[in-house]
């Protein structure tokens, strides 16, 4: 029997690709909506299965993601998330970035910020093969989600 904290990991990165699959197969879906060209930003509520809002990308989004990648500590020690964990953002880079953690190397133009209240934020990525790895890091996220419109608290 699966932990609850794994399946509820399971299924909302499950929804996540599935939405990222749909977005790929329908070009309206996942078109740019900036000037910078690039794919929006997503907030994605995990307790409602969907995305609740579409934001266009822009250099200061890509400010953040990139801060996020460079601070990274390591991987999680977890592999689940929590209930805490209500909201993941969808953030699509401009180009692929590289994240290294021990022997780990990973190659991505997606980054998944998991925002989870009175816990560290969590970034996911992909691999090419679509396999999840979860990084911590030491980035404050306050002003990201001040930007995405949800109070830091």
């Amino acid at each position: 029997m699966l932990p609850k904290k794994l399946i509820s990991l399971l299924i909302a990165c499950c929804s996540l690709f599935l939405y990222t699959q749909a977005a790929a197969a329908h070009p309206n879906m996942n078109r740019p909506v900036s000037e910078t060209g690039l794919k929006p930003v997503q907030v994605f509520d995990v307790a409602a299965g969907k995305v609740l809002k579409t934001i266009p990308n822009d250099k200061e989004f890509q400010t953040f993601a990139t801060s996020w990648t460079n601070s990274i500590t390591g991987l999680a020690p977890q592999i689940t998330t929590d209930p805490s964990c209500s909201f993941v953002f969808r953030v699509p880079l401009q180009k692929p970035v590289t994240l290294k953690a021990n022997d780990i190397s990973v190659t991505t133009d997606d980054v998944f910020l998991f925002y989870c209240k009175e816990k560290p934020p969590l970034l996911l990525v992909f691999d090419e093969k679509r396999k999840p790895f979860i990084f911590l890091f030491k980035t404050d996220i306050t002003p990201f989600l001040q930007k995405v419109g949800l109070p830091a608290s």
